[in-house]
């Protein structure tokens, strides 16, 4: 066993019943202007984001802008932006989506989501945490079958830099109480049935009381990730 390995075993033993925000300035003392905090603005990032604006406002922000987001989660962006005064980097595909169309084929998302979100997902954050030593993101055990293990921190080998999920022993009701408590903006679409929001061709609403958080993401395919969170993906 690595002493790498030793050490975040230890940490997350340590971090196992320790209050996110202590997480958070930890990282941020520890990584610095190495830090970047990953987010699409789902209830956990709104979360995040607001503990971190106050142990370490000056964090770097990270956001992927698809060009195929709703106009509600724009709307949320501009005003958590304003708000909460982040220092915020709206991460872009290299094809616009015209440009996509133009060399793959109308609505690839509905044919080859893999790919797709290969292209406008990953490749792009892939680029853009090349030059962190480590980013924090907003998985919870509570949101999947396939997210029940995660750990409160990890080495990311994909990407070479340590993976940090403060609030990974959160539920979904916790979540929503700090929301509440503090009066923070969430995306409306919540309040229509939509339990978790990607980009508008490839997320529906869910029915009521549906377990699955996630049920609505990709609806009709064999695919509940888009990647960002999978060591290896088929992209084609």
């Amino acid at each position: 066993m690595s002493q790498q390995t030793t050490d975040l075993d230890t940490l997350n033993v340590q971090f196992e019943n320790t209050y996110p925000p202590d997480i958070l300035r930890w990282a941020a003392q520890r990584y610095g202007e190495g830090l970047a905090v990953v987010t699409s603005f789902q209830p956990t990032g709104i979360v995040t984001l607001h503990m971190l604006s106050e142990v370490a406002p000056d964090t770097t922000i990270l956001t992927l802008d698809t060009g195929l987001l709703f106009p509600e989660t724009h709307n949320l962006i501009d005003e958590v932006e304003a708000r909460l005064g982040l220092k915020l980097i709206r991460v872009r595909p290299e094809l616009s989506v015209e440009q996509q169309t133009e060399a793959y084929g109308a609505a690839l998302w509905s044919h080859q989501p893999d790919l797709c979100c290969g292209m406008r997902k990953t490749a792009p954050l892939d680029k853009a945490l090349g030059g962190y030593s480590a980013w924090v993101t907003g998985l919870r055990r509570d949101q999947s079958s396939g997210r029940k293990t995660t750990p409160i921190v990890s080495w990311d080998a994909k990407r070479g830099n340590v993976k940090i999920s403060p609030l990974a022993t959160w539920t979904e009701e916790m979540v929503w109480m700090y929301i509440h408590a503090h009066d923070l903006p969430y995306n409306t679409l919540h309040d229509q049935n939509y339990p978790t929001i990607g980009c508008y061709p490839c997320t529906k609403a869910v029915a009521p009381g549906e377990q699955d958080k996630r049920a609505g993401r990709w609806a009709g395919h064999q695919k509940t990730e888009c990647g960002i969170h999978i060591a290896t993906l088929d992209r084609g």
